[in-house]
C-alpha cells in the first residue's frame, strides 16, 4: 500500500464533498439539529403536569395541601371545577392530566385524627407519564402526612423519628437531558454515517467513474481506506459540535477525559463508516445502499442501544438482540465519560467490544471489494 495513492483517493473524496456543498451543509446542520431537537424536544422529565382540582372542603388543610402541589415543579394548577363532568370533559379534551377531588369533610377528619381519602384522576392514555405522575402524588401525599403527624412532634420536642435523605449520584439535579445528551453523539454519527459512505462507491459504479479507478495502479486498501477519510474527519467535526452544543448550550456536564472521548468516537466512527461503505460496496445502489444503512444503523441506536429505553425493562429475547448492536457498548462509554468520569479501569470491555466490531467492519471492506468489473 502506497501513503500516496491513498492520499489522491482521499483528496479526490475531498473534492467531491467540497463541490457537492448540499451534501456538506447537511453533515454539519444535521447534528446541530438533531441535538437541538432532541436535547429541547426529548425529556423524559415530568413537569408541570395541567391539574384541576376540585375543593370541596375550602379549608386551611385543604389549601395546604394544594399548596405543595401548586409549590412543586411537577403540577400546575391550571382550573377549579365543581363536578365530576367537568373533571371528564377536561380530561377527555387533553386540557388536563391529572384531577384532584377534596371531600368536603377533609378538614373535620384532620383535625380529629382520623384518616380521610383525597381521590387523584390520572389520564393514563401515556402510561408512562402516568406512571410518574401518580408516584410524584403518592410523593407530595406522603410530605403532607409527615407535616400533619410532626403537629404533636412540635409540641413535645423529644418525640424521635427517622428522616431519609436519598441523594443521587452522577446526576444529581435528576435531569434527563444529562442522559440523552451523550447518546445523541452516537445517533449522529450512525446518521452521517448512513448517509456520506453508503453511497461512495455505489455512486463511482453509477457515473462509470469505477472503470478509470480499475485501470489505475490502485489497490483495494488504498481505495477503501482514501474513500473513509473525508468523512472520518467530517465525522469528529460533528462529535465536537455535538460535546460544544452539550456543555455550553444544555449545561451537560463532561466529567471524564476528553481524549478518552473522541478516542471511543473514532473507533465507534470507524465501524459506523466502514458499515455505511460495505452496504455501498455490496448493493451497488445509491438509494438502495442508503435506505439500508438508515435502517440497520439508525433504528437499532435510537432503539436497542438503552439511549431511549432501558435495556433491562426490555424482553429477555430483545435484550439478547442488543448484545450484537454496536451503539449499546458506545453509550455505555458516552455516559460513563460525560457523568462519571470514569475511564478504561471500568469501560475497557466496552471499549474492546467496540474495537472488535470496527475491525470486522474493516476487514469486510476488505475482503468485498473487487477491483475487477
Amino acid at each position: 500500500m502506497k501513503l500516496q495513492r491513498l492520499m489522491a483517493v482521499a483528496r479526490k473524496e475531498f473534492i467531491h464533498v467540497w463541490r457537492d456543498w448540499r451534501s456538506l451543509v447537511l453533515a454539519i446542520a444535521i447534528p446541530m439539529l438533531l441535538i437541538a431537537l432532541f436535547g429541547y424536544a426529548l425529556t423524559m422529565d415530568l413537569k408541570h403536569v395541567p391539574t384541576a382540582v376540585w375543593d370541596q372542603s375550602k379549608t386551611a388543610e385543604s389549601r395546604q395541601l394544594l399548596s405543595l402541589f401548586g409549590g412543586s415543579a411537577y403540577f400546575a394548577i391550571d382550573r377549579h371545577v365543581d363536578d365530576y363532568r367537568e373533571i371528564t370533559d377536561l380530561i377527555d379534551a387533553g386540557r388536563v392530566m391529572v384531577a384532584l377531588v377534596i371531600p368536603s369533610d377533609f378538614a373535620d377528619r384532620i383535625r380529629a385524627g382520623r384518616p380521610v381519602a383525597v381521590q387523584a384522576i390520572v389520564d393514563g392514555a401515556d402510561a408512562n407519564n402516568a406512571t410518574l405522575a401518580v408516584g410524584y402524588i403518592n410523593a407530595i401525599g406522603q410530605i403532607f402526612n409527615r407535616d400533619v403527624r410532626m403537629l404533636p412532634v412540635r409540641r413535645h420536642p423529644a418525640s424521635g423519628g427517622i428522616r431519609l435523605e436519598p441523594r443521587a449520584w452522577y446526576n444529581p439535579e435528576m435531569e434527563s437531558r444529562n442522559v440523552i445528551i451523550p447518546g445523541i453523539i452516537a445517533l449522529v454519527m450512525v446518521v452521517i454515517a448512513a448517509m456520506l459512505t453508503s453511497v461512495t462507491v455505489a455512486r463511482e459504479w453509477e457515473t462509470g467513474t469505477m472503470e478509470q479507478l480499475i485501470s489505475t495502479p490502485i489497490r483495494v486498501p488504498e481505495l477503501v481506506l482514501g474513500k473513509v477519510a473525508p468523512y472520518f474527519v467530517i465525522g469528529l467535526l460533528d462529535v465536537a459540535i455535538a460535546v460544544v452544543m452539550g456543555r455550553w448550550f444544555f449545561d451537560v456536564p463532561l466529567r471524564g477525559n476528553t481524549g478518552l472521548l473522541f478516542l471511543s468516537a473514532s473507533i465507534f466512527l470507524t465501524g459506523a463508516l466502514f458499515l455505511g461503505l460495505l452496504l455501498s460496496i455490496v448493493l451497488k445502489n445509491q438509494v438502495l445502499a442508503n435506505q439500508i444503512a438508515l435502517f440497520t444503523g439508525y433504528l437499532p441506536t435510537l432503539l436497542l442501544s438503552g439511549f431511549v429505553f432501558g435495556i433491562y425493562n426490555m424482553p429477555k429475547a430483545i435484550q439478547a438482540i442488543t448484545f450484537i448492536v454496536p451503539a449499546r457498548y458506545f453509550i455505555t462509554l458516552l455516559r460513563g465519560i460525560f457523568l462519571k468520569g470514569i475511564g478504561l479501569e471500568i469501560l475497557w470491555l466496552n471499549a474492546a467490544l467496540l474495537t472488535i466490531y470496527a475491525v470486522i467492519m474493516v476487514l469486510l471492506c476488505h475482503r468485498k471489494m473487487k477491483l475487477k468489473l
